[in-house]
């Protein structure tokens, strides 16, 4: 199979979870679709170098958010990158007895607030927590270890579930 067919068919079966991650860091200077672009624009130039070290679908999202990343610093926009997951992802992030009393549009609203205030590194991992992916993928993702992904991981979710402990009393 030649390259560009390659390439034509892991941007249909990809393309939406490409896009998802790049309407998460799309903002401040830049559209998601033109991260969406920068990002297949990536791919195409890694495609031959792709070892298969790793599942193609957690290579794609390497390639998505190390663009997104890299787009982050060169623009200095740390703190100003949103991440604006849909509501039916962030059942993957927040456990549901913290929002009994929050009707489902303020409990989005708040969370999206609140993981926008994390840092950009954070707002990578949690955003790869919203996707659904494993912590094994989302270690090879972000390259760091598993058990440290974990911990990361636990930590955000502990900060999140704290602020809204403070906000309901």
């Amino acid at each position: 199979m030649k390259k560009e067919d390659n390439f034509t068919q892991l941007v249909k079966e990809n393309s939406e979870r490409i896009m998802r991650i790049c309407c998460y860091y799309g903002n401040g200077g830049i559209s998601a679709d033109d991260l969406y672009q920068e990002v297949l624009i990536n791919i195409w130039k890694s495609l031959s170098k792709f070892r298969g070290d790793s599942s193609l679908y957690t290579w794609i999202y390497r390639v998505a958010v190390n663009t997104c990343l890299t787009h982050a610093v060169k623009s200095n926009k740390y703190y100003s990158t949103k991440v604006t997951p849909s509501p039916l992802l962030l059942n993957n992030l927040a456990d549901n007895e913290l929002f009994d009393k929050i009707e489902e549009e303020e409990r989005y609203e708040k969370l999206s607030e609140e993981i926008n205030l994390l840092s950009v590194i954070d707002k990578a991992l949690i955003s790869l927590v919203i996707e659904g992916l494993s912590t094994r993928e989302i270690s090879e993702v972000i390259g760091i270890t598993e058990p440290n992904v974990r911990t990361k991981i636990s930590r955000i979710k502990t900060e999140l579930r704290s602020k809204f402990k403070i906000e309901k009393k």
